[in-house]
């Protein structure tokens, strides 16, 4: 079977050779590498790829003198310097390569957006474009599989999620794929780079965030549970969101006095992962968790979606104090598009304080059904 061409690869080559540092983040094993050696074989370069996390490369790009920058890679006219993350303060090095060599393209790739960021942001400005790679999007399967064999095997995809190994791996090999993924690997560049000493805090939090998807967190309670204080639950949660394990939704709020305005809700960036850290792999129509599971799994493809076209409206959810809500909104251009996600067809309303509160807006009534209308 064919390899699947990622969504934003036209996206990266269009920019390629144009005096710009191509940076793809993502979270480990979600295609980077795969992806930057598809690059390289297409302009014929296929040893210009470096692996920093290898103490000899990391070493040899530590060194900032441009003439053995040059001697270490040779004459190639595109590299990609994959785990850039691991090469002490990467972005002066990369701003010396765009500075002094404005013919060779350079594609960085990183796991922590984090660590990365802050050493390419100020050295790289105006020198670097961003990409994120995330796990295959169900649009991204349409090369695989037909319309009707993704909405049929949509139970296996929300219980063990879409990273690309996973994806057409038997069960019981998804599983341990998904186990070892989940445990100390997926955020091992946290561990290392902010050196936290409590990683059982850690994957106690990430359980505790798994068990409330859909749901508003309060990190007071998070951190009673934990016995840590609040600053260091919203710290831990800020890394694992910049290491591509759970992203946030802020709450809508302008005119209500009764509108939720400062719990956010946490989702995971695939649901694979989610269910390997509570220990969860049923069909979804078993749980008692599928509509909370549903919504996850719809809200971050959805996000696939947006980014795959490359739209880049605001995202929230919408909920009062007196239990209206809508799951998930976007707003651009002050208009607002809202979405009610239900695992099962059946007869809406839009809350009538948010029709009345907010006028211009459209609403949608996704579920298991009628969703890809929404996202290919």
């Amino acid at each position: 079977m064919q390899a699947i061409q990622r969504h934003i690869q036209p996206k990266i080559e269009k920019w390629l050779f144009r005096g710009k540092v191509i940076i793809i983040y993502g979270a480990r094993q979600v295609g980077k590498t795969t992806l930057a050696k598809l690059l390289l074989e297409k302009f014929g370069q296929t040893d210009g790829y470096f692996n920093c996390e290898t103490p000899s490369v990391s070493a040899a790009l530590e060194n900032r003198e441009p003439a053995l920058l040059r001697r270490f890679i040779g004459n190639k006219k595109i590299v990609v310097f994959d785990e850039a993350q691991y090469v002490p303060n990467i972005g002066l090095t990369l701003k010396i390569f765009a500075d002094t060599f404005p013919s060779l393209q350079i594609i960085a790739t990183g796991s922590s957006s984090f660590e990365l960021a802050n050493r390419t942001s100020e050295p790289l400005t105006g020198r670097s474009l961003q990409f994120t790679l995330l796990p295959f999007s169900l649009a991204e399967l349409e090369q695989w599989y037909n319309i009707f064999e993704i909405k049929s095997q949509l139970g296996h995809f929300l219980s063990y999620g879409l990273y690309p190994e996973i994806v057409k791996a038997p069960i019981e090999e998804a599983r341990v794929l998904l186990e070892d993924l989940s445990g100390k690997y997926l955020y091992k560049d946290i561990l290392a780079f902010e050196n936290l000493k409590r990683s059982d805090v850690l994957y106690k939090l990430l359980k505790l965030l798994a068990l409330q998807i859909g749901h508003e967190v309060s990190y007071h309670e998070l951190a009673s549970s934990l016995k840590i204080n609040s600053r260091t639950v919203e710290r831990y949660i800020d890394l694992l969101e910049k290491a591509f394990v759970v992203f946030r939704l802020t709450p809508l709020s302008r005119n209500l006095r009764k509108e939720i305005s400062k719990k956010n809700k946490i989702y995971f960036y695939d649901v694979g992962i989610r269910n390997a850290i509570v220990g969860q792999y049923q069909a979804p129509e078993l749980r008692t968790d599928k509509g909370s599971l549903w919504e996850n799994f719809f809200i971050v493809e959805r996000l696939k979606y947006l980014q795959n076209n490359q739209l880049k409206p605001k995202r929230y959810f919408w909920r009062t104090h007196n239990q209206q809500e809508l799951d998930y909104i976007e707003e651009s251009n002050d208009t607002l598009h809202a979405f009610e996600i239900k695992w099962k067809p059946g007869r809406y309303r839009v809350p009538p304080s948010f029709a009345k509160a907010y006028p211009n807006n459209k609403t949608e009534f996704v579920n298991t059904e009628n969703f890809t209308s929404f996202l290919f």
